[in-house]
């Protein structure tokens, strides 16, 4: 199951209130109690053993009894009065309450943020009122990508309302083949009809999309295929399998799927246009990329990085004279 961060988030502060309930519970049950696997449990814990109040030394973080935790339990010895109701005044819910109007546009209707925005709302009394003059829209709306998403799985042709580049309005039937990401924004690779070829339409740019009763027909390719070449061109489909310390990619990187892994680890998949920004985003990772897929898409990763190791080299080597190059 995919951990995103506003859940392990919410999962991380019930787990100090549960164990300030229940010391020195064993691992097991805990899990059980949260429906995660045991090693979730276990990196949790070491994630909260390395928080707490600014200036995070010694006696600033959570701390856990170390010799119970050796022998798969947990007791919780300080927790940093993170179970003491937090108490905002106005000002504060008010900045946090935009905050949250932001996340929602980007990720859509989502429970605990709602939940979040009424006690926030509560908390700011009159002063909640400024916001219903804040209006913040997301790079591109939830519910088109779920629609479409839908319509390539139940094999369905699509209606758009679309604004081009040049602010040309038009309505058009496409079959839509893949969605994919450039990292910035979203795409759909489709047969349109209205042209009667390939076209790749920018997600941003759809003013509104309604799934026809009518099956999609089979086409060749993608759109995005035409005249691109090389690895993470448009509608290349890429697997990263990465450690679940890299959950966060998740969050921040549009995708299709994420496999979840006995070991920890995840594979992410993910459709690709600029492979430029894949090797940047791979090189990033560094140890926390465990493998790439497909061959072509891993060779061109590879090859990256052995060029950044040689201008690593290059630098660190000395020149005839013994001194540094600069």
């Amino acid at each position: 199951m995919t951990d995103h961060a506003p859940d392990r988030l919410a999962r991380l502060l019930a787990l100090i209130a549960y164990l300030e309930e229940n010391p020195g519970v064993p691992v097991a049950r805990v899990a059980e109690h949260f429906g995660v696997r045991e090693q979730q449990v276990l990196e949790d814990v070491n994630t909260l053993w390395v928080s707490g109040a600014p200036g995070y030394l010694h006696g600033d973080l959570i701390d856990f009894a170390a010799d119970e935790y050796d022998h798969g339990v947990l007791t919780l010895t300080d927790d940093q009065s993170m179970s003491t109701p937090l108490r905002l005044d106005p000002a504060e819910a008010v900045a946090l309450l935009v905050a949250l109007q932001s996340l929602a546009a980007v990720i859509g209707e989502n429970a605990l943020v709602a939940s979040t925005s009424v006690k926030l709302r509560e908390a700011a009394g009159d002063a909640a009122r400024l916001t219903e003059a804040v209006r913040i829209d997301g790079p591109e709306p939830a519910e088109h990508r779920g629609l479409l998403a839908t319509a390539i799985s139940a094999d369905r042709r699509v209606r758009l309302r679309y604004l081009s580049a040049a602010d040309e309005e038009t309505e058009r039937d496409v079959d839509p083949l893949t969605l994919l990401t450039d990292g910035q924004h979203w795409y759909l690779d489709a047969w349109c009809h209205r042209a009667r070829a390939p076209r790749q339409f920018r997600l941003d740019r759809i003013l509104s999309a309604s799934a026809l009763p009518v099956p999609r027909a089979r086409h060749a390719g993608p759109a995005g295929h035409a005249g691109r070449r090389g690895p993470g061109a448009a509608g290349d489909q890429v697997a990263l399998r990465l450690a679940g310390r890299a959950r966060w990619v998740a969050d921040q990187v549009p995708h299709t799927r994420v496999d979840d892994h006995d070991d920890g680890s995840f594979t992410l998949h993910l459709g690709v246009t600029d492979p430029r920004w894949l090797r940047r985003l791979c090189l990033e990772l560094g140890p926390l990329l465990l493998g790439v897929g497909p061959g072509p898409v891993a060779r061109d990763v590879a090859g990256s990085a052995r060029a950044a190791l040689e201008a690593y080299a290059a630098f660190e080597r000395p020149d005839a004279a013994g001194e540094q190059r600069p």
